[in-house]
């Protein structure tokens, strides 16, 4: 099991759905290993799935800037990766969701809102089901990456900020075929990436603004 440790910069987020305008601030942060700068790509469109019936779409900002500059090389395997959550100021609510790419690398952004980082927990698993409901959803991919964000904040308990919207964000990012963003059930947010083989995958935090970030290698 691979685990992540990180430190904070103090400067909140105030970033939409798919409109979060990320780039690296100054005394940005790894929690962990860290990827390739990734490319711009078109904007996530969102669309239904079975079992999501809203969605929205808009031009995501590129995710260029949401690495750090000493990158590290992926790991040789595709075990889970946790972390802990470090506490801050502020909600902690995910407000966007962005995908990209670079030299085949599929990035995926989760923007969050306040200094305090989520934990996570994520690892490969067969099916996607909503939290709460076990529903099955349909999202595009072969396997999928469970991103559990932990030490999130109810939205019921954040009325000032708005959670990004529960559905499916479609894009061709690298082995990344789109990502489906459930929502935060007793303080834990839930999506999945869909990846075309399992592959070695890394986490990573960054601060200044709080992003969480899942980096799948080519």
């Amino acid at each position: 099991m691979r685990t992540g440790a990180r430190r904070l910069a103090v400067v909140p987020l105030s970033a939409l759905v798919l409109l979060a305008g990320c780039g690296g601030g100054d005394g940005e942060e790894a929690a962990s290993s860290s990827s390739p700068a990734a490319t711009s790509t078109a904007a996530p469109t969102t669309t239904p799935t079975t079992t999501a019936t809203a969605g929205a779409d808009g031009s995501g900002d590129d995710v260029d800037a949401d690495a750090p500059p000493d990158a590290a090389p992926f790991p040789a395997d595709t075990d889970p990766d946790t972390a802990d959550a470090v506490a801050g100021a502020g909600p902690t609510v995910v407000t966007g969701v962005r995908i990209g790419s670079q030299d085949g690398v599929g990035r995926v952004v989760f923007d969050v809102a306040g200094t305090a980082t989520p934990g996570w927990d994520v690892q490969y698993t067969d099916t996607v089901t909503q939290e709460g409901t076990g529903q099955v959803v349909s999202v595009p991919g072969q396997v999928f990456l469970r991103v559990l964000l932990t030490g999130v904040t109810n939205p019921y308990e954040a009325p000032g900020v708005t959670e990004t919207t529960s559905g499916n964000y479609l894009t061709e990012a690298g082995p990344v075929a789109g990502v489906y963003y459930d929502s935060t059930f007793e303080g834990q947010a839930v999506a999945y990436v869909g990846v075309d083989a399992e592959r070695p995958f890394r986490v990573f935090a960054l601060s200044n603004p709080t992003r969480v970030v899942v980096d799948v290698q080519g």
